[in-house]
């Protein structure tokens, strides 16, 4: 449960409590959300003020229930605030324009295979540039990026189909800044997806899943108390170099049978025109139960959800293949939700998930600042540039 604290240096902390409450449950009444997040009517009050003033909250006339004048309540402004989201494949580049409410107002896209890091912050430059035209540039608070994963990892990173080739040594985070001109933000495609899920899909009312991100690659992401865990180095729920199939297919990362050399857009694209897609769904079904075994077993969640850039009809196909499953940890009488369902935001998730890296900073109480953080965006949201 979201809990403010009373102690005058937990302001900043009570601020984004706030506000994540009137996201999730608003529109409320300042006494209702002193009530749900055990802080005082006077700070709720204090905080909202500034809130409303800054324009992130706005405020709707009480339904009367008896005599005297209602209170009002509070509910989030979607023109608060605006943000910009940009995903890299190593099939292009997507870039969108998102408000408060988490809606893409606009977007943008190029397609090119492996593009070059000088071409794609090009392009992210000019595309940012065109879609803040569009809004308040006052109102505007950053931009994100997602890219494939996992980061960082010498055997791993920018190697092969599924990653960004030719990227190694390239300051990303400072790259993005310097290409936008705002504060800027950079994640892992599979948690910018389980971000979005947390915030706007199956995270309003499940506390604990696991997001299987099935893209170029394959992905995952633990959600834990309705928090992204990210490890120690950002890269918790690695998935897709789980080794599943003794002596498979060699994989870049240097191991053999990788479960995203079979399970994957790429592995898809790769086999379908082989062995066809009825074929395919046939080789990766009891590697897709394996993995949703171990998962299950491993982090113990509600469900799973299975999102990504696959079509909508791909991972009906694959959630299909979920009908039987082993035994596993997940197995239990008691179950409120199925033990595998479809992500709640579709192919967007990750472009509307990167756009709330720079929200988040708002919005949420507990959630670890991603890679190259650029302060506190509340005290920079009115400005158009950092300083």
């Amino acid at each position: 449960m979201l809990k403010g604290t009373n102690q005058e240096v937990g302001r900043p902390h009570n601020r984004r409590i706030v506000l994540e409450t009137i996201r999730q449950h608003g529109p409320l009444p300042r006494v209702e959300i002193a009530r749900r997040i055990g802080l005082t009517t006077q700070t709720v009050s204090t905080i909202t003020s500034e809130l409303h003033e800054r324009g992130f909250v706005a405020l709707r006339p009480g339904v009367p229930k008896g005599r005297g004048f209602p209170a009002p309540s509070l509910e989030i402004n979607p023109d608060g605030g605006y943000a910009c989201g940009v995903y890299v494949t190593p099939r292009g580049l997507e870039a969108g324009l998102i408000n408060l409410s988490g809606k893409v107002l606009a977007r943008k896209a190029v397609s090119a295979p492996q593009m070059s890091a000088d071409t794609a912050f090009a392009h992210i430059g000019a595309m940012v540039r065109e879609m803040v035209a569009d809004c308040p540039r006052e109102r505007f608070i950053g931009a994100g990026m997602a890219m494939p994963g996992p980061f960082d990892i010498e055997s791993m990173s920018f190697v092969g189909p599924t990653t960004m080739e030719g990227w190694r040594g390239v300051d990303v985070g400072d790259r993005l800044q310097k290409a936008v001109g705002y504060p800027a933000f950079v994640e892992v495609d599979s948690a910018a997806a389980a971000h979005c899920e947390r915030l706007y899909g199956v995270g309003e009312e499940l506390f604990n899943f696991y997001y299987l991100y099935m893209g170029v690659g394959l992905g995952g992401c633990v959600i834990y108390d309705g928090q992204v865990i990210r490890g120690a180095w950002g890269n918790a729920g690695e998935i897709g170099h789980v080794p599943l199939v003794p002596d498979g297919d060699p994989c870049p990362c240097g191991n053999h049978g990788c479960l995203e050399r079979y399970l994957s857009l790429e592995a898809y694209a790769r086999r379908t025109p082989v062995i066809g897609e009825a074929g395919w769904l046939e080789e990766t079904a009891p590697l897709l139960r394996s993995a949703i075994v171990t998962i299950e077993n491993l982090f113990d969640p509600e469900t799973i959800v299975l999102g990504g850039l696959a079509p909508v009809e791909l991972r009906l196909k694959l959630l299909a293949l979920t009908a039987d499953l082993p035994n596993s940890l997940a197995a239990r009488q008691d179950r409120q939700h199925p033990r595998v369902i479809l992500s709640r935001c579709g192919t967007d998730a990750v472009l509307r998930g990167a756009a709330s890296l720079a929200i988040t900073q708002v919005f949420s109480p507990r959630l670890p600042a991603p890679p190259r953080a650029a302060g506190d965006l509340f005290a920079k949201a009115g400005r158009a540039r950092i300083e």
